[in-house]
């Protein structure tokens, strides 16, 4: 039986409108760049909310208030890795994070780093990030979508469910 997982991915950006993304060490994806984010405590009830506020914390050192931070996409995995299926709620911070916020750049899961949106398709991501998610995150910042990506299929296919631009 493959096992569920609940997540979220957090995207932060600076003035200059760089994303703030995590050079993985550890799996999943270890050694490829994705977001902050993490797995919910599901034994806690702990809402997707309060989970990327703590990853925030956790992983960047920023305490935000619940108004800085607003739900951006949904995306649902079947067979990730024909390991896992997904359900993960995507964040953005609603304000410019200035670098001095950030506790520290490196700790023990990574790396962080500030990248040009146009770059990050050119950085090691899952394929699913680059084909999906990153593209939604992209046209849908200040919006809203919710897409499935099946990955039982080779190549695995998507369906963008809702979309709702930049609002």
């Amino acid at each position: 039986m493959t096992p569920h997982r609940i997540a979220v991915l957090c995207y932060l950006y600076d003035e200059s409108g760089r994303v703030l993304l995590l050079h993985r060490r550890k799996e999943p994806n270890s050694g490829m760049y994705s977001p902050i984010g993490g797995k919910l405590e599901v034994d806690d009830g702990e809402s997707p909310y309060t989970c990327a506020r703590r990853e925030i914390e956790e992983e960047a050192g920023i305490s935000l208030s619940a108004d800085e931070l607003r739900m951006s996409g949904i995306v649902s995995e079947t067979a990730y890795e024909q390991k896992t299926h997904w359900l993960i709620f995507l964040f953005e911070v609603t304000r410019p994070i200035h670098g001095s916020e950030i506790a520290a750049m490196e700790f023990d899961e990574g790396t962080l780093e500030w990248v040009e949106p146009e770059r990050v398709e050119k950085l090691d991501i899952p394929e699913t990030d680059r084909q999906v998610m990153w593209p939604c995150v992209r046209k849908h910042q200040g919006g809203f979508f919710v897409a499935h990506i099946d990955c039982t299929a080779d190549p695995f296919t998507w369906t963008v469910d809702q979309s709702i631009p930049r609002i």
